[in-house]
């Protein structure tokens, strides 16, 4: 989704209001100059921004550009903390503001102006250490490294230590590493050079650093974040990108699931942790009376993670909220806390022996386990501090083989912290696949997304949300209670319209399609959808990517179009490729599609909105000339925590439940929409079959570069309408687009740029607007 990279000595310098941009291309997008102004508006203000950008036109590098220019014309401006949802992610923005620096070097040839740039991810994707880095589950990849780099684990000259983190504990934490941009790779091939542990070179650097590049965990997770983030200076820019499904991540940072196999491992835990504190009074008890005088004194949570090495996560608890006071006299003794824990444990072993659902308010469940336990709220405020303490006292190393105490010490801690934006719902039978079969879950569900987001709005100048789809921009802001300096959502600027939205309400025989739950079921539908299906295989060429709105209905569908017959028409056209909730599965379901598309034989993604290949795939090229969204992806509304949730929004925020469904579904339709046009150049037809998305509910939140495109008589189409209008599309998508067609209107260069402040049209006359298909 970029521009043309820079081929020739021309240098691109953009006046934004006044400050001077460097951008490593020849040409700049509209777009990307109209976001810049709005972005550069909320720095100016110290305030935060929602910005929504069109897919596929270069988010990532303006934002980059705008931000180190900032930096470099402003000396008190911050670092900027550019957060993404993957690793893949990380890398793309890394080799991003890499160019970029190569560029702006390249013409100020100044070593005052270059930037230390950094990635920071897990441990398991910088570990250069032979044996650890071989392990692939992050839990054991931390565990070994703990092992490995605990203090007492160095002081006791006879156990095994890792010999990057030993030259990183003498050397590195004195030498800064030289300006530039490092990638996790380069950060790997540093360390290795240097003898470095990578994972705590950069974490050492994040002081030093002026570009941040790591997940949004790393700043919204407080298990994290008090870890990772807590030096970072509040004159700071932070930028979450793909931020469309932002809540949901700060929902998930304070949420716990309670399961009977869970409770089942906390009590082996505090087996073990028995054995050993009666281990330490036979062999070192001056290390418990220790902690007990520090327990006395009072615990402040930096105290238990201060030592570089072998640290536990922090408190999940927010920064504001930590308690900061001596930890109550009856979980003080390390004998105490572990009877203390015991109790708690059986009293959710026994909450669990429930078959009926229960949804329940903190309050009243801490009523329940005062009155039958003696427990109260404040004790369990301290259970993960005071956890954490224990096992770095009795010096154990294997935090992954202490998961179930660990997250029962969680779920303890975060319920006696927070009462309000939280619920406990049980679902007596939560295994999808053996309804019948007992299998008790108590989830500890955030219900509002603000909680976990507002340190960081209180903390930090500037944070800016952006995505492609966060329409309408009045939502999120309301949903995460912050009132925005800028909220914009820009266009797509054409020189060819590109890109074929069309609303598929009828089938061909006029009877209407939805996934609707008393209409996903009826032959006509689901023959309807796959003659739908059959007729743009036909008219489409290489892939076509189709999402369906669960796997169940995914898995029905498709067994109906095989006994209908039309699953084996569609084979004649092209191959066909399903998503599984395997992720191994589905990446070699990926590959083989893609090699069938460029083989030329064609073929069929079938996936699922909200899956994995709908938020974190790109389809550019011939790899997506058409993507079928087969229904409106609303969210299960049965589900408990769902309800609960849309009640508290209703009562706290004033959003409507309708209003948040159609919301939370169009923004999910959009970001597979967005799936199939990855550049200017690129072209796809959107195909959105469910006669619900001709409702004005549902178009009016869409975002604008996809409504712009979706005209009238495109509103509201059968199925041989839409295969009229994708054939008239790609015939003259067809057609040869030169380079001069696209200047002046989807590319700017600086002398065209000039003309658009002075108010000059930059539009060429030659320029022609394409006929669009369909009758519009």
């Amino acid at each position: 989704g970029r521009p043309l990279p820079v081929q020739s000595a021309v240098t691109m310098k953009i006046d934004v209001d006044g400050l001077t941009v460097y951008f490593p291309y020849d040409y700049v997008y509209p777009e990307q100059y109209h976001y810049m102004r709005h972005l550069k508006r909320a720095l100016d203000a110290k305030g935060h921004g929602v910005l929504e950008m069109p897919t596929g036109t270069g988010k990532t590098i303006t934002v980059l550009a705008l931000v180190t220019s900032y930096q470099l014309a402003r000396q008190s401006a911050g670092k900027l903390v550019y957060c993404t949802r993957t690793v893949q992610e990380m890398e793309k923005a890394l080799d991003e503001l890499k160019r970029l620096m190569q560029y702006r070097d390249s013409v100020l040839q100044d070593d005052k102006s270059r930037i230390l740039g950094l990635g920071l991810s897990s441990r398991r994707n910088m570990c250069i250490h032979p044996t650890v880095s071989q392990e692939t589950e992050r839990s054991v990849v931390d565990a070994r490294c703990r092992g490995l780099t605990a203090p007492w684990v160095r002081e006791s000259k006879t156990m095994p230590t890792c010999e990057f983190f030993d030259a990183f504990e003498q050397q590195g934490s004195e030498n800064k590493i030289p300006a530039g941009v490092y990638t996790l790779e380069d950060m790997r091939e540093l360390g290795k050079e240097r003898g470095w542990c990578p994972y705590y070179t950069a974490r050492y650097m994040i002081r030093f650093a002026n570009v941040l590049v790591y997940s949004y965990q790393y700043m919204i997770d407080p298990k994290i974040s008090t870890l990772i983030s807590r030096e970072i200076e509040k004159e700071s820019v932070v930028v979450f990108d793909e931020a469309h499904n932002i809540d949901n991540v700060c929902i998930e940072a304070l949420s716990v699931d309670i399961s009977r196999p869970l409770l089942d491992q906390s009590q082996r835990n505090l087996g073990r942790l028995r054995e050993r504190i009666d281990r330490a009074k036979e062999t070192s008890a001056e290390r418990l009376q220790d902690e007990y005088r520090r327990l006395v004194a009072g615990i402040a949570s930096e105290g238990v993670y201060a030592r570089v090495g072998g640290e536990l996560p922090a408190t999940p608890v927010l920064p504001p909220d930590v308690v900061r006071e001596a930890v109550p006299g009856n979980i003080r003794k390390a004998e105490h806390f572990v009877g203390f824990l015991k109790r708690f444990i059986t009293f959710l072993h026994k909450a669990l022996q429930s078959h009926a659902a229960v949804q329940e308010h903190p309050r009243f469940f801490l009523r329940r386990l005062r009155e039958s336990t003696a427990i109260d709220a404040k004790s369990l405020r301290f259970c993960y501090d005071r956890l954490a303490s224990l096992m770095t006292t009795l010096e154990i190393t294997e935090a992954d083989e202490y998961q179930g105490a660990i997250a029962v010490a969680d779920f303890a801690t975060l319920i006696g912290t927070y009462e309000r934006g939280f619920m406990l719902i049980l679902e007596p039978f939560s295994d999808a696949d053996m309804p019948n079969v007992h299998s008790p879950l108590l989830q500890l569900s955030c219900l509002d997304a603000s909680l976990a987001l507002q340190p960081v709005l209180k903390r930090f100048n500037s944070v800016v949300l952006t995505s492609g789809t966060l329409s309408p921009l009045e939502y999120m802001p309301r949903i995460l209670n912050f009132v925005p300096v800028v909220a914009e959502s820009f266009p797509i600027s054409l020189a060819r319209n590109c890109l074929l939205p069309m609303i598929v309400a009828r089938g061909s025989d006029q009877l209407p399609i939805s996934s609707k739950f008393d209409m996903r079921s009826d032959p006509s539908v689901v023959r309807n959808y796959g003659a739908l299906l059959v007729e743009m295989a036909s008219v489409v060429p290489d892939g076509i990517v189709c999402f369906f709105t669960s796997y169940r209905y995914m898995e029905d569908t498709i067994a109906t179009w095989n006994n209908m017959g039309l699953f084996q028409i569609i084979l004649r056209h092209k191959l066909v490729f399903i998503e599984t909730p395997d992720i191994v599965e589905t990446s070699l379901a990926l590959e083989n599609y893609r090699r069938a598309c460029d083989c030329g034989r064609g073929a069929v993604f079938f996936s699922v909105a909200r899956g994995k290949v709908a938020e974190g795939i790109d389809f550019n090229g011939h790899y997506g000339r058409a993507v079928l969204i087969m229904g409106v992806p609303f969210q299960y509304t049965l589900s408990k925590i769902l309800r609960a949730r849309m009640e508290f929004l209703r009562e706290n925020f004033q959003v409507r439940e309708s209003d948040f469904l159609s919301f939370d579904a169009i923004r999910q339709a959009a970001q597979c929409c967005g799936r199939v046009l990855r550049s200017k150049k690129d072209y796809g037809i959107m195909v959105l079959a469910d006669k619900r998305f001709a409702r004005g509910d549902k178009r009016s939140k869409l975002p604008r570069w996809i409504s712009e495109h979706l005209h009238e008589g495109r509103a509201s189409m059968s199925t041989d309408a839409a295969v009229s209008a994708s054939r008239e599309f790609l015939t003259d998508m067809a057609q040869p687009l030169d380079h001069s067609d696209q200047l002046g209107v989807a590319l700017w260069d600086a002398e065209m740029l000039q003309k658009h402040n002075r108010g000059i049209d930059t539009a060429p006359s030659r320029a022609k607007k394409r006929k669009l298909p369909g009758g519009v």
